[in-house]
């Protein structure tokens, strides 16, 4: 195996690691973050404090894990990708990918956040519907008693949770490859643009933090840099997340709307919740994004995947 060739596989498990980390420790905040912009008209949960208690209380703690077995097992390849894939952007667009040129940086973001789709969407759309599941339960406070439409693909329904093995094989047998990919476009009006901002921040953040000596920064400076650039570019994005999120739900409240496309969705949202309404789950998602690109930026600094392939030398 080559030096560059082992260089590209230490990446992708630096991505994988990162990725498994992260979404362990914060898809708490995520679910409550999905649940929040889900809310439509009258609220049930204030904030996501109140969310997560009640999601605790009615679902117990693994409820708000619900949903967690899809990203923990696609997190791998997708943050290997969007990792990968902006270095490898980088190298392309820059001599070496270090000297700073922040028209190419944007540029290399762009092309990260196009690639990582390919995962992020039918991830996303999968993950929402279990994020989803017990919010409309709780309004009414009972299992017994749903007040929303039955969930259906095709000829099936069914008022039971399902897995994400069913919601996935409905889609496929049904709508083909291309149910997996609802939302698509709202996915890459989100990506894009937050790569675009998150990349080029965290390079120049970190590098205020170079060391001669070392030849990087410290650990705790990427840490750092991973953070604050992470939750910046997700609030910034957050209007886009909420699109998104309103589009990929499948199964809908009684007085919920269904969506045509992004035009449509932010129309009624802005006729029927007001401006405000773009930035629900704002907090929720910086509390998610930021971790998770601190702990990202922190295993590439450790370079984990670099140790792992020593280990097979």
């Amino acid at each position: 195996m080559s030096k560059q060739d082992l260089s590209v596989t230490a990446k992708l498990i630096n991505g994988g690691v990162a990725g498994l980390l992260g979404v362990t420790c914060v898809f708490p905040i995520d679910l409550a973050k999905t649940r929040l912009q889900n809310q439509h008209g009258k609220d049930i949960y204030k904030g996501m404090i109140d969310c997560l208690m009640k999601t605790a209380r009615v679902e117990g703690f693994l409820g708000m894990y619900r949903g967690a077995a899809v990203n923990l097992t696609l997190v791998t390849p997708e943050k290997a990708i969007k990792l990968a894939a902006n270095d490898f952007f980088r190298q392309l667009l820059m001599e070496d990918g270090m000297q700073r040129n922040l028209k190419m940086e944007m540029l290399a973001g762009c092309g990260a956040g196009m690639c990582q789709v390919v995962v992020t969407c039918p991830m996303e759309m999968l993950k929402i519907q279990l994020q989803d599941a017990g919010r409309l339960v709780h309004h009414h406070g009972s299992a017994s008693a749903p007040a929303f439409r039955s969930y259906t693909i095709g000829s099936a329904s069914t008022h039971k949770c399902p897995s994400a093995t069913v919601i996935a094989w409905e889609l496929l047998r049904t709508q083909g490859l291309a149910g997996l990919y609802k939302g698509l476009g709202a996915t890459l009006l989100r990506d894009i643009p937050f790569s675009i901002i998150y990349f080029p921040l965290f390079a120049n953040l970190n590098n205020l933090g170079f060391n001669e000596l070392t030849g990087k920064a410290s650990f705790v400076h990427s840490f750092m840099s991973g953070c604050v650039a992470g939750s910046i570019a997700a609030v910034i994005v957050t209007p886009l997340d909420v699109l998104k999120t309103r589009i990929q739900t499948l199964k809908k409240g009684l007085v919920e709307d269904n969506y045509s496309g992004i035009t449509d969705c932010a129309r009624k949202l802005w006729i029927q919740e007001g401006p405000s309404a773009f930035m629900k789950g704002a907090g929720c998602r910086a509390l998610v994004i930021a971790p998770l690109f601190g702990i990202a930026q922190g295993v590439y600094f450790i370079g984990i995947g670099e140790h792992i392939l020593k280990c097979f030398e």
